[in-house]
């Protein structure tokens, strides 16, 4: 088997959102009472985040990271909408939403990222295809990993998320690899199985599990695994 390329999912996989949930930036109790905030209960935040979430959802095509602060100003108005009872001042809305943008601290990455990212760069293509907003590219060029990707496809330039052929077929292209040629990583098997309908090797990482079996897929847990998976695939 002859691998050139490995592609990786971003969010699960390479990062995760330093405060555990992806619409809550760093900032977020600077601008919203923890307490009053906690107090809704979870089944009811919930509910919240995903009328939020539908609220944006028809925006196909965002190319900009100030369109993408257009789109998640509509986001927390929404929200704020929902939630009354926090009184968000219309600068409070602002500023969570600038936060969720521009602020690099929103995601953390993980350890074994700047250990064995740069090592695989050396022997493999690598390429992010993420379902995400522009600003993921911007985190990683200012927490030096944009070189090491030679490829960065993201949903929200593309139009479409995975399991869309697209998504894994702009990378390939980038890449100048053929899908037998490469391996896919993400956390999401239905994301898994895009990638290999095309052609392309799949391996599911999560995070945090140890050893899960689903079907035909076995699961790893960092990229250390992935080194040896990927010398198991080759030998």
């Amino acid at each position: 088997m002859k691998i050139k390329a490995i592609l990786f999912d971003s969010g699960r996989v390479l990062n995760h959102p330093r405060t555990g949930h992806w619409f809550i930036p760093p900032n977020f109790y600077k601008y919203i009472d923890k307490p009053l905030f906690q107090k809704q209960g979870s089944d009811l935040l919930q509910k919240v985040f995903q009328i939020c979430l539908q609220s944006i959802d028809g925006q196909d095509y965002v190319l900009t990271e100030q369109e993408e602060y257009d789109l998640f100003l509509e986001f927390y108005s929404e929200f704020a909408k929902q939630l009354p009872q926090l009184q968000l001042t219309k600068t409070e809305i602002e500023c969570i939403a600038k936060d969720t943008v521009f602020n690099d601290e929103k995601f953390l990455f993980h350890d074994d990222v700047f250990e064995v990212i740069p090592r695989l760069s050396a022997t493999y293509k690598l390429g992010v295809v993420s379902d995400t907003w522009p600003s993921l590219e911007r985190v990683f060029v200012n927490f030096n990993l944009r070189n090491y990707f030679s490829s960065f496809v993201m949903s929200s330039i593309l139009g479409v998320r995975k399991p869309n052929e697209l998504m894994y077929t702009t990378a390939l292209k980038e890449l100048n690899v053929n899908p037998s040629e490469a391996i896919f990583v993400d956390d999401n098997i239905h994301n898994l199985e895009g990638a290999k309908k095309l052609g392309i090797h799949t391996i599911w990482l999560l995070r945090g599990y140890e050893e899960v079996i689903n079907g035909d897929y076995k699961s790893i847990k960092n990229l250390f695994e992935l080194e040896k998976t990927i010398k198991k695939l080759i030998d």
